[in-house]
């Protein structure tokens, strides 16, 4: 059992760590801001983060909530002219992840809205094979703007790819490859990415969303909400009858 003078040392480290993180911020009310083209109003960008540099070329709007260890980067390396515009630009009310890696070279434009899970990674920019008789990792590399539409959502571990173009309100699948041009009001999964539903202001989602398996099973549901026989009886009557389909997203079949 720990003794009490390692059990106070315990404590002492945890709030210690708590207050570092909290006051290691950088915010629109910290010196750090000046560093950047802008920093929004209610901003935060998390402490430890992960490498920063480019400052002048990144701008983000106002409460956009940036993990610890994010890397933010505009340009190859510290210290470069970026030019007059912005090279990385987060919208407003965003969400950045844990651990996310947001590479800028051209352009690399987040819209308002859009949440990111942890270690998803973002790049303009990609190296090139042409020449066979160069390593590739010495061919000097091409951009390609990336624009991820207002209210996406990207899961954990996903990789955009230069050239990308996501419409509004996109779900990009953890664990995805995206590059390419995505509509609005989709879902894509996928190595590379594809539209495995998508939705139609006429038809609404397809495939629909009626028939993916319930999270809770109605007899549960019965016990948990204390519902009488009769409730319990109507509720089955509303069920959809037809086999459930295989869901693109969790695999998960009738």
């Amino acid at each position: 059992m720990a003794s009490p003078v390692r059990r106070a040392l315990a404590t002492a480290v945890h709030y210690g760590w708590a207050w570092v993180c909290r006051h290691g911020e950088i915010t629109p009310a910290t010196p750090a801001r000046l560093r950047f083209r802008r920093l929004g109003e209610g901003t935060s960008i998390g402490f430890p983060a992960g490498a920063i540099f480019g400052e002048r070329g990144i701008e983000v709007g106002a409460h956009t909530l940036i993990a610890p260890y994010v890397t933010l980067s505009a340009g190859f390396a510290p210290g470069l002219d970026l030019g007059p515009d912005p090279v990385v630009r987060i919208g407003s009310g965003c969400s950045i992840g844990r651990g996310n890696q947001i590479i800028g070279h051209q352009s690399i434009e987040i819209g308002d809205d859009v949440f990111t899970g942890p270690n998803v990674y973002i790049t303009d920019q990609n190296h090139t094979y042409r020449d066979p008789a160069q390593p590739i990792g010495r061919q000097w590399p091409e951009n390609n703007p990336v624009v991820i539409g207002d209210g996406c959502w990207i899961g954990t571990g996903a990789i955009v790819l230069p050239g990308t173009r996501l419409g509004r309100n996109v779900a990009v699948a953890g664990g995805a490859v995206v590059r390419g041009e995505f509509p609005d009001h989709c879902v894509i999964a996928g190595v590379p990415a594809k539209i495995v539903r998508s939705f139609d202001a006429a038809g609404g989602w397809e495939p629909p969303l009626a028939g993916r398996r319930p999270l809770v099973s109605l007899d549960e549901l019965h016990k948990l909400a204390g519902l009488s026989a009769a409730d319990l009886e109507a509720l089955r009557n509303l069920e959809d009858p037809s086999p459930l389909a295989e869901d693109p997203l969790t695999k998960e079949t009738g």
